[in-house]
């Protein structure tokens, strides 16, 4: 997560780093860094165990067997593939406490889950010489691995999906399934696990993928205490996650249905939309290509939306024969002089996130423990943050930005430094209200 961080209380801080605070003003180095990160706790079947690893869309698309154990197109994939309909990289750990490995008397599998319970050692005789066999691997009814002219175990290489047991006593068998696989136990020792990993990892958007309240309260903690601690500038997506009222997370309302689908399936994609969307974009109005089934029982009428909300919640609703996003909001809802109903607004949260992460990395790589405290080096880093600014306003993510309002200026120690600002995002439209007069 980079050092320092966190929100500014007073000038009180210990470790080196970029300590960020936002306010709401009461009412009478400049490259943007990317967006499309994903952070994922995952249940699978199939898959690294045991610590964090990078997906792609790339990946998913070209090598989703290998990594994940089905084809790119296979119904269980399809959580992960509305994932990467909007986000471009995802960083999933895969959770299950006490996973284990499908092995038979030939191999067993390289990863544990039930995934593993598919495969399957084919021990033929070889061809040209009856002392020799030829060993083949299937993952369901597809070939992924043939080794032939092998005499002894010892002489078989791993592949993608099996380790053989060099003492195996090799012998013609038309089919030999490993057995013994399992994703072992889903439960918030292993969540935390999760969690605690991804805590080195930067990323737009985090996913709860959970229906258990207390896995969902865990989440929510974790959100609040990164984001408001230590400058993690992410935000949780989950569903019906309950009485947060904070601007770092997003509450999906519809349920996701259908005979044996995870109710919170919208997450998925919902996930993925809030990581890869633009600071200068919203997704207010985003029409839904997900996979999933969403119930529109709770957002059909005028009352039922307006108090979802009021209340904070992400919702789908049908606009012809289209499913889309309401409104492109957060929990936050105990609005306050000193922080406003703009903060609800997910797209100002965008930019003040981006904000805090690429001033961060402009101070940590250039400035921290380089650049002297004197008024020469005051002066670069107020120059580089007004360039940031200025190019947020090219792209009109802020607007009526004014150089003059940035100050920069020395701590209550030697080496702190003080930067005041004023900025004012720019959000999409989303209400029309017309007087017409009628001549």
């Amino acid at each position: 997560m980079g050092l320092g961080g966190g929100t500014l209380g007073t000038q009180n801080k210990v470790l080196p780093g970029t300590y960020h605070n936002f306010i709401s003003a009461e009412r009478a180095f400049s490259n943007l860094s990317d967006r499309g990160y994903v952070g994922l706790p995952i249940a699978l079947d199939w898959g690294v165990d045991g610590g964090v690893f990078t997906l792609t869309a790339s990946d998913l698309q070209k090598n989703s067997r290998n990594i994940l154990g089905y084809d790119y197109t296979d119904p269980k994939l399809k959580g992960i593939r509305d994932v990467f309909k909007n986000a471009h990289t995802a960083y999933l750990f895969r959770i299950g406490e006490g996973a284990a490995k499908a092995s038979n008397a030939y191999a067993e599998a390289k990863y544990a889950g039930t995934r593993g319970n598919d495969l399957k050692i084919v021990i033929q005789e070889n061809v040209d010489d009856s002392t020799k066999f030829d060993v083949q691997t299937y993952l369901g009814t597809s070939l992924v691995d043939e080794q032939k002219n092998i005499a002894v175990a010892v002489d078989l290489v791993g592949n993608d999906f099996v380790m053989f047991k060099a003492d195996a006593i090799l012998e013609v068998t038309a089919g030999t399934p490993l057995i013994g696989g399992t994703n072992g136990t889903v439960n918030g020792s292993a969540y935390q696990n999760a969690l605690d990993a991804l805590e080195a990892y930067g990323f737009n958007t985090l996913g709860c993928l959970s229906s258990e309240q207390t896995i969902k309260d865990l989440f929510i903690a974790y959100t609040k205490r990164l984001r408001d601690e230590a400058g993690a500038k992410f935000q949780l997506v989950g569903h019906k996650l309950g009485a947060a009222d904070h601007e770092g997370v997003i509450d999906v309302q519809n349920d996701a249905i259908g005979e044996g689908e995870e109710v919170f399936g919208a997450v998925y994609w919902a996930v993925g939309a809030q990581a890869g969307v633009a600071i200068n974009k919203s997704n207010t109005n985003k029409a839904y290509d997900g996979e999933y089934t969403l119930d529109m029982s709770e957002a059909k009428t005028h009352l039922q939306l307006s108090a979802l909300l009021t209340s904070g919640k992400y919702v789908f609703h049908r606009v012809g024969n289209e499913i889309r996003v309401l409104e492109d909001i957060n929990t936050f809802t105990s609005f306050r002089s000193d922080k406003n109903e703009d903060f609800s607004l997910n797209q100002v949260i965008r930019v003040l996130d981006q904000i805090a992460i690429d001033t961060a990395a402009l101070f940590n790589t250039r400035y921290l423990g380089q650049i002297p405290n004197d008024q020469s080096g005051r002066v670069s880093l107020w120059s580089d943050i007004v360039t940031h600014r200025k190019e947020l306003q090219s792209i009109r993510a802020i607007q009526n930005f004014a150089s003059e309002q940035v100050t920069v200026e020395q701590g209550n120690s030697k080496k702190s430094v003080i930067v005041n600002e004023i900025v004012e995002p720019t959000v999409a439209m989303s209400q029309l209200f017309i007087t017409t007069t009628v001549a």
